[in-house]
């Protein structure tokens, strides 16, 4: 499972990862009583706006629709690979990401020593920060399809929990349009920054606490993940404490074409031109689009690998059904055939025995995996790691 960015060295990535992983968790120095408790406060407005589905327009759709808790904080319609929108016949391009640990993603930057983008919001990076990631579905016509921030905003003065905004922000928090949308996405974003989003309760968790056993199965699929010769999977997934014993977060925050073919299952390819102008020929361009370079294209960003078996389909396209089929895709993509059609499925390419094109064949790393020289049982054993990672591990 290598997601390597093969033009940095694993040293170089380490040392950035390991600076990355202590900012982020670093705690803010004590301000008072009354600073944490309007942080307390700011915390539930954010919570009671997360789960508000009166925001959109119309009324019906909130963050938790498309980011619900009893799924790890992603879409629980498993039979989509990409979300509804709050008006009918609509849907976004994308899988539903996991918004859990995502506010340990630093703001988005290119690193000029080690030649990469790190960080930010979104797979494609266009947000820096989860202030500017909040932002966006309010507005977006495929999702909770507002007009415009003024329209948002009325909403917000009639909630029953505008009051809090005074509390928060002070008086007249919510009176002017912009700074009242500012506000409300600065809630949001610091809901998700709470524990809810990030417990590092799962079974791994309690492993590297000396509080758990994994078995045998798991213990070689851990040893093959970290084996810098054959899965590596960590070089991008870092799964060892930080030096401070700062827990893994399974990502390193920077982006990567894997190859991975269009989705025959999108239903985005099938909206009205005024919304999907390619129609069939929709290529999504990812990081590229974002930062406007062709060496970009077919990046996103690399996801964290905690609460993974819960969160299926996986790849910006919600490609691959099954966390097995994409281990296989890790480990023989180059060694299958490629099949004759462009757009097929996980599953009729796994009966067939071939892969399709990528969708964006430029900038694919063909160095890093595509051919691991896995076995079938080491498939599995990497598989039945990582589902160690899925939080809310308690003993039998």
């Amino acid at each position: 499972m290598k997601i390597l960015n093969f033009a940095m060295s694993k040293k170089l990535k380490t040392r950035r990862w390991l600076a990355v992983l202590a900012a982020a968790l670093a705690l803010p120095a004590w301000a008072g009583p009354a600073a944490a408790t309007r942080q307390a406060t700011k915390e539930q407005l954010g919570q009671a706006l997360f789960f508000d589905a009166n925001l959109s327009e119309p009324a019906g759709q909130a963050c938790a629709t498309c980011h619900d808790p009893t799924a790890a904080f992603t879409d629980p319609n498993r039979a989509l690979p990409v979300s509804k929108g709050v008006l009918p016949g609509r849907v976004g391009n994308r899988n539903t990401p996991t918004a859990m640990y995502a506010g340990f993603s630093p703001k988005f930057h290119f690193d000029r020593k080690e030649g990469l983008y790190v960080g930010g919001q979104f797979l494609d990076g266009r947000a820096a920060t989860l202030e500017q990631q909040a932002e966006g579905p309010f507005l977006n016509p495929l999702e909770m399809a507002n007009p415009d921030k003024k329209t948002v905003v009325a909403k917000l003065r009639r909630a029953a929990y505008a009051p809090l905004f005074e509390e928060v922000f002070g008086p007249g928090a919510l009176k002017d349009v912009d700074r009242a949308y500012r506000h409300m996405v600065e809630a949001i974003a610091a809901f998700e920054r709470t524990p809810r989003f990030a417990p590092f309760s799962s079974k791994y968790d309690a492993y590297l606490a000396g509080k758990a056993s994994l078995t045998e199965q798991e213990l070689r699929g851990l040893k093959l993940f970290e084996d810098e010769k054959k899965g590596n999977c960590a070089a991008c997934h870092p799964s060892r404490p930080g030096p401070k014993g700062e827990p893994p977060l399974f990502t390193d925050f920077t982006y990567d074409n894997l190859g991975v073919p269009k989705n025959p299952d999108n239903p985005f390819y099938g909206l009205p031109k005024s919304l999907n102008p390619a129609g069939k020929g929709f290529v999504d361009r990812g990081l590229g689009a974002t930062v406007k370079k062709r060496s970009e294209d077919g990046k996103f960003k690399v996801p964290t690998l905690r609460n993974i078996a819960l969160t299926a389909p996986y790849m910006h396209n919600g490609y691959f059904q099954t966390l097995r089929g994409l281990t296989l895709f890790y480990n023989d993509r180059d060694k299958r055939p490629r099949c004759k059609q462009s757009m097929v499925s996980e599953a009729e390419a796994l009966r067939r025995n071939c892969w399709p094109a990528p969708e964006v064949a430029a900038n694919v790393n063909r160095e890093e995996l595509g051919d691991l020289k896995l076995t079938e049982q080491e498939i599995d054993d990497i598989v039945a790691f990582m589902h160690t990672l899925t939080d809310g591990w308690w003993p039998e």
